[in-house]
């Protein structure tokens, strides 16, 4: 059975760090596509960052260079080290994995099958 547990949110003021944590179990995540997404109240759910099977990495611009998308196969567990928060970075925040090769975009929610619950992250002045 597929699963895919977030942890690791919080509140913190701007200027902070967090790192999230996906805990991923029925599948290897070392031979999957994840990714992270976001949804604000009343925004649509964002791509924010992902990782191919292989290893390569891709960022939204609104993250790149503050955010780190990263794993550990033998954990099986994907990590999000979110630094330099902003206010507007305060969402509840998704790890995806998608079940075969991404057709289209890595950012696009239709790529990924799996989600996790999510863990809130909200960022205060």
């Amino acid at each position: 059975q597929v699963q895919l547990v977030e942890s690791g949110g919080g509140s913190v003021q701007a200027g902070g760090s967090l790192r999230l944590s996906c805990l991923a179990s029925g599948f290897s995540i070392s031979v999957t596509h994840m990714a992270w997404f976001r949804q604000a109240p009343g925004k649509m759910r964002e791509g924010i960052a992902g990782m191919r099977a292989g290893g390569i990495t891709y960022y939204a611009d609104s993250v790149k260079g503050r955010f780190t998308i990263s794993r550990d196969n033998p954990k099986n567990t994907m990590y999000l080290q979110m630094n330099d928060l902003r206010l507007e970075d305060t969402a509840m925040y998704y790890c995806a994995a998608a079940r075969k090769a991404l057709g289209g975009d890595w950012y696009a929610p239709d790529e990924y099958n799996y989600w996790g619950q999510g863990t809130q992250v909200t960022v205060s002045s």
